[in-house]
């Protein structure tokens, strides 16, 4: 007979306080840029700095005397709930200052920011303070690198969805990594990440941004989060391609493995070349762009689809510009926008719909299936037809010219399974609410995906306000579990977890 699980409740409860306390702290440097920028509501994001850090102090004080032991169930529930706890007081900074007076607007925003998926509710950025703006841009900041601890140090350790294969080529307790210990490997990948922000935000600036706007779009690049400081979005500097090609680098650069920027750090040149997951990524960008920049150029009025479009460098340049740049930020699942891609042509936003469920590679911010998955799973199917033809012969599917277990396959098939499954259930939901088809699928794929702009009303140059509010929990459930690999929480959802067996 089943007895009923034994949890280790203190050592969660310690890891919920020490996020807690690092929220805190990220929410006074909020404060700190309101207080330069004399936006008015300095007090209260400080208040809200103070009341989270007070909160966090007190839950890591009463349990201090914890087992330092942590098994894979108190792992996984520590994953989950740690995401929903950042969020839950993450929305002080938003309630406090009164940018966003409703609780499930705030959470929504709030989650949005963490899981990476950048769907906004605010229907005038620009008169947001910049101290709140700043904040927002950090939910990103943080959420994108948490997620690149999580995949490269947490997740393969509890052999989630299919996260395994990646165990053997990322940095993790084990041989042949960037440090046998995690804490290490993490510092090694902030550094990356830290010096990556910087270099965009000085390269925007020399370009023409301001220092506030293009800090902030540095955070939500990397993070491949999509908040901009621009009721446009990154269409705000059409008139400025450099500033455009500079954020299409950097994204692209978040869509990779964030071990392969270490490598080149380390001049390890031919174990980036020679990576299958960035050729095929590389390939996907460069034929994607080709095909919309074609269409753009010879079918789409981009003056009608363009938020102040002016033909800077000719109608073939700012096609490819903006065909490039649409592809990278959805296949990145970034979700900036330079341009209403629903307006082009049918077949470029069935494309687009298309590649919301692409994402980009297994270790960077990205969200969405990962390349990687899809490229195992077109190898395996490959392998089916020639195992059909020869049912004795031993055809194991190769990845970085290793083989691949037959369980990490089995586990990868399943994931996309679980995937289409959760689409096609988050889409239901949305329809049960009585929004349209295009409304219900476009916010399962982007919610799930973490990508941002849906399609119709929910479209690239719209907010997620006329969301009703249900829509909005349904849709923060959506964009925790895309961003958690899926198995993470919905495993929480299981009786078996919670029980010994």
């Amino acid at each position: 007979m089943a007895k009923h699980l034994k949890l280790n409740f203190k050592i969660i409860l310690h890891f919920f306080g020490l996020l807690v306390l690092f929220n805190g702290g990220f929410v006074l440097l909020a404060s700190l840029v309101s207080w330069l920028y004399n936006d008015g509501v300095t007090f209260r994001l400080f208040l809200s700095g103070i009341i989270t850090l007070i909160i966090g102090a007190i839950a890591m004080i009463i349990t201090r005397d914890h087992k330092k032991e942590i098994k894979k169930r108190e792992g996984y529930i520590v994953v989950s709930f740690g995401w929903v706890v950042m969020a839950l007081f993450g929305t002080l900074p938003y309630l406090l200052t009164g940018t966003i007076p409703s609780f499930t607007n705030a959470f929504f925003e709030t989650m949005s920011g963490f899981t990476t998926t950048g769907a906004t509710i605010l229907n005038d950025i620009e008169v947001v303070p910049k101290g709140v703006l700043f904040w927002r841009s950090l939910t990103h900041w943080i959420g994108g690198m948490g997620i690149i601890v999580l995949a490269v140090a947490i997740l393969p350790l509890l052999g989630i969805g299919g996260m395994q294969l990646f165990a053997a080529e990322a940095p993790g307790p084990s041989a042949d990594k960037l440090h046998p210990r995690i804490t290490d490997t993490a510092k090694r990948l902030w550094l990356i990440y830290f010096g990556y922000t910087a270099a965009e935000t000085i390269l925007l600036q020399v370009a023409g941004m301001s220092f506030f706007d293009a800090i902030n779009h540095s955070m939500c690049t990397l993070s491949t989060g999509g908040f901009s400081t621009k009721n446009a979005s990154v269409a705000y500097w059409n008139d400025t391609p450099l500033i455009q090609y500079i954020i299409i680098f950097f994204m692209f650069l978040a869509g990779t493995n964030f071990v392969l920027s270490y490598y080149a750090v380390k001049g390890k040149v031919s174990k980036i070349l020679g990576d299958d997951e960035l050729k095929l990524y590389f390939k996907f960008i460069v034929i994607f762009t080709a095909v919309a920049a074609l269409i753009i150029y010879f079918q789409a009025d981009l003056s009608q689809s363009s938020i102040d479009h002016p033909m800077v460098l000719g109608p073939a340049e700012s096609a490819f510009r903006h065909a490039l740049f649409q592809v990278v930020s959805v296949i990145t699942t970034t979700g900036f926008v330079t341009a209403d891609f629903t307006l082009w042509t049918p077949f470029l936003t069935l494309l687009f719909f298309g590649l919301m469920f692409l994402g980009g590679s297994a270790g960077s911010t990205s969200g969405g299936i990962k390349v990687m998955r899809h490229l195992i799973t077109i190898k395996n199917g490959f392998l089916e037809f020639k195992r059909a033809l020869h049912p004795n012969a031993v055809l194991p599917v190769r990845y970085n010219k290793r083989s691949v277990p037959a369980d990490i396959v089995y586990n990868i098939l399943g994931f996309f399974i679980l995937y289409m499954l959760s689409f096609i259930v988050g889409a239901l939901g949305f329809s049960m609410m009585n929004l349209g088809f295009s409304e219900s699928v476009g916010l399962a794929a982007s919610s799930l995906g973490n990508v941002g702009p849906a399609l119709g009303e929910f479209g690239p140059v719209n907010n997620y306000g006329a969301l009703p509010s249900i829509g909005k929990w349904w849709s923060s459930f959506l964009m925790l579990i895309g961003r958690l690999e899926l198995f993470t929480v919905l495993v929480l959802l299981t009786p078996f977890f919670w029980r010994n067996r």
